[in-house]
Order: C-alpha cells, then structure tokens, then sequence
C-alpha cells in the first residue's frame, strides 16, 4: 500500500487529460497519508483542479498535504474544486496550499477558506495567495476560515499584492486573534494599502499570541506611517515569549519616531 506521494512535474503543457489521469490516480490510493504535488506553469484550469480536487477528496487518511500550483490560470470555480477536497481531509494536521498568480479572488478564497476551516486537528498551514486580487472581502473568507484553525501552531500566509486595505487587514487580524496556540506566525502583506488602521488590527491581532516564539512580519509598502509602527510595537510588545523576530516595514514612512519605537 502506498501512503506517500511526492509528484513534480513544472512547466509542461499536460493537457486537461494529463491532469484527469493525474487526479485518477490519487483517488485510487486511498490509504495516503502524506501528498506533494508540484504542477507550477502547467496551465492548470478550472477544470484540471475539479480532477485534482476529487481525486484529493478520496484521501481521507491524508494527515498531510501540500499544493503547489503556482503561475497556472485556477480561477474561483477550481479554487471551489479544491477547497471542496480539502474538505473531506478531515485528519490534516499540515495544509500547505500555493496558488500565487492564478486568478481565484475574493469568491475563490471564500471556498477555500470554508473547506479549510472542515480541517480542524490542523497544526500548520501555509497559504501563498499572491498576486490574486482578493481584495478585503477575500481577505475577510480567509480570516474567518483560520478562525475555526484553533489548534494551529504554525501560520504562514502570503498575501503580496491583493489589495486587502485596512478591512481586509482588520478580518485578518480578529482571524489571528483566535488561534492563541500559535508558536510561529509568518506574515507577508506586502502592497496591500493598509494603512495605520490597518496596522493597528494586526497589532491587536497579534497580541493575543501570546504564545509565540517567532514572529516574521513583511509590510513593504503599505503606508503604516509613524502610528502604525506604534501599533506594531505596542502587539509585539505583548509576546513575551518572542525568541525570533523579523520586521520589513519598508517604504512605509514610519520616520525616526516609528523607528525608536520599534527599537
């Protein structure tokens, strides 16, 4: 019986077919208990992730499985296909899911997030979203699907370039809130207009943690300015336990004071 695949096959042109057989093949090895699949470039659709998707939903002695589909052309409807699989791995304890430059927006994260949040013994999650215009309302699906995550202790999220805005940071922040048993958070935000306010949520988000040992933090770019660099600090501050900590704040005109602050 196989219980482990590790399946890498980058920019090939497989055809929708490629991907069918693919997704048949995972649905007959139904004592798995760890799958990788690395489909970057492969011009995956919505169709090939329906495949992929059902075929991940046979695996239902999954305790890990990892997604990397990265630069493919997964719009909402595949992104709902693979948040439907996702459902049925009700024993993941890791979920790493990279759909960076696909086209899933805000509705796509809603199905996501709803089939992420059926994984409830999950200790990790990554979530590489980039470049996929889910903008605050995507940003809110995602923060109420990790809400339900309340046994996480690792969290990293990649959310460059989606256009979030304070609200979208203020849903991710009450998300974050709620898993108190977080010992590692990774957050890259990059390019998303935040703000101050913004700031502020994720401060507040972040002092709940108050089990964290490392913390990474990538807010290149969003207008913070010198209160927003207050918020920050004054969440960090509340992690007591911090062994670990990365700031890139970046082109976000905290000035000298936003800087001592921090300091």
């Amino acid at each position: 019986m196989i219980d482990s695949i590790h399946f890498k096959n980058t920019w090939n042109q497989n055809g929708e077919n490629g991907v069918k057989y693919l997704g048949e093949g995972i649905s007959k090895c139904v004592t798995l208990t760890s799958l990788d699949l690395y489909l970057i470039g492969n011009s995956i659709g919505d169709n090939d992730a329906k495949y992929l998707g059902e075929g991940i939903s046979k695996c239902v002695t999954l305790t890990s499985l990892h997604l990397v589909l990265r630069e493919n052309i997964i719009g909402e409807n595949g992104a709902k296909y693979l948040g439907e699989g996702i459902s049925k791995c009700v024993t993941l304890t890791s979920l790493g899911l990279n759909l960076i430059e696909n086209s899933i927006g805000e509705n796509g994260v809603k199905y996501l997030g709803e089939g992420i949040s059926k994984c409830v013994p999950l200790t990790s999650l990554d979530l590489y979203l980039s470049g996929n215009s889910i903008g605050e309302n995507g940003a809110k699906y995602l923060g109420e699907g990790i809400s339900k995550c309340v046994t996480l202790t690792s969290l990293d999220l990649d959310l460059y370039y989606n256009n979030i805005g304070e609200n979208g940071a203020k849903y991710l922040g009450e998300g974050i809130s709620k898993c108190v048993t977080l010992t590692s958070l990774s957050l890259d935000l990059g390019y998303n207009s935040i703000g101050e306010n913004g700031a502020k949520y994720l401060g507040k988000g972040i002092s709940k943690c108050v089990t964290l040992t490392s913390l990474h933090l990538d807010l290149y770019s969003n207008n913070i300015g010198e209160n927003g660099a207050k918020y920050l600090g004054e969440g960090i501050s509340k992690c007591v336990t911090l062994a670990s900590l990365d700031l890139f704040l970046r082109s976000n005109s905290i000035g000298d004071n936003g800087n001592r602050i921090l300091n």
